[in-house]
């Protein structure tokens, strides 16, 4: 019996996870809420700029949206504890809107069918559990958490770095900077914004910023609380992006190591998480990726032993999205 599920938020994030969604045999989408009108709502899911024309069939329909001859209802409400999930019994809601972080504002998707609530972003303050798939995930319990977090795409995609690494090398510290494709938190032009930086013109400049990453990729490894830093570049790129990482290594190797490290995992226990290019790409040739990270074996050098340089690219839309629907995946396996 399929798990049915809730979007709230129908952005970039929202869309996606119902596009690279739909066709899993274990899951069924039911309602979306959104305070944009139903038309609106499906013109966006059928063409988008980035990922092109959806090839099926979508149409808006009083109270929802068909796509591909199944109906999904809208709702319209801008607080949470106002959206009737019930009426279509809804047992997982996705929130990402990435406003309503916290454990309390998320909470109030719970009612008589929703029993979890996956957030599509870091949380504000404490939260049942923050779960990367492939690092943590098999500490769900469904028994205690309740409200989750996906983390954040560029968390996701450091992990898998900090994992491979950490495994086989043992990181001692180190830093990391993800240059980041412009997202709606920018400004298209000058505009006011908390962050001076950000109020500027997301395709007119490369942007330095903060990445909620320095923070959670602390959460998924304790053990090295304190021995990692992380910082933003925007760039004017409307998708996929890419983590630098630079550390120190307990145990000296070399590129070849590192790469041959990076290959295995990516065979083996981080399958579908981890990609392995085999060819010189650049981030056009990302767009629709599913793995949390696509390591680039091109760019890996090595100095001295011990300090080690990776990249890998992600799609920060459609690859987090992948991630987000197999979490809801794994809750709705173990119960929900």
């Amino acid at each position: 019996m399929k798990t049915k599920v809730g979007i709230n938020g129908f952005g970039r994030i929202g869309r996606s996870v119902l596009k690279a969604g739909l066709h899993n045999k274990n899951l069924d989408f039911v309602a979306v809420n959104d305070i944009a009108p139903p038309e609106t709502l499906a013109h966006l899911f059928k063409y988008d700029s980035v990922f092109g024309t959806y090839p099926g069939e979508v149409t808006a329909r009083d109270g929802g949206m068909e796509v591909d001859g199944k109906f999904i209802r809208i709702f319209s409400e801008r607080n949470p504890s106002d959206i009737d999930w019930s009426e279509c019994e809804a047992n997982i809601v996705v929130e990402s809107t990435g406003i309503f972080r916290s454990r309390s504002e998320a909470a109030a998707h719970l009612g008589e069918t929703v029993g979890k609530v996956v957030i599509t972003a870091p949380a504000k303050g404490e939260v049942d559990l923050t779960t990367v798939l492939g690092v943590n995930g098999d500490s769900y319990d469904p028994e205690k958490h309740h409200i989750i977090s996906n983390a954040s795409c560029t968390t996701n995609c450091f992990s898998m770095l900090v994992k491979v690494l950490h495994k086989n090398f043992t990181v001692k510290k180190g830093e990391m900077t993800t240059v980041h494709s412009y997202t709606s938190d920018q400004r298209i032009h000058d505009a006011p914004h908390s962050d001076l930086r950000r109020a500027r013109a997301a395709a007119q400049s490369i942007i330095p910023t903060s990445t909620g990453a320095a923070e959670v990729i602390q959460v998924v490894f304790p053990e090295l609380k304190g021995k990692l830093s992380a910082m933003a570049i925007r760039v004017p790129t409307p998708n996929v992006s890419l983590v630098d990482f630079s550390c120190e290594v307990k145990n000296p190797t070399t590129a070849e190591e590192v790469n041959g490290a990076f290959k295995k995992a990516s065979e083996n226990e981080l399958a579908g998480f981890v990609g392995y290019l085999e060819s010189e790409l650049v981030s056009t040739d990302l767009v629709g990726s599913t793995e949390s990270a696509a390591f680039d074996p091109y760019l890996t050098s090595v100095t001295d032993g011990n300090l080690v340089k990776v990249i890998a690219w992600y799609d920060n839309e459609y690859g987090y999205s992948s991630r987000v629907n197999d979490l809801v995946a794994l809750i709705a396996e173990r119960g929900n």
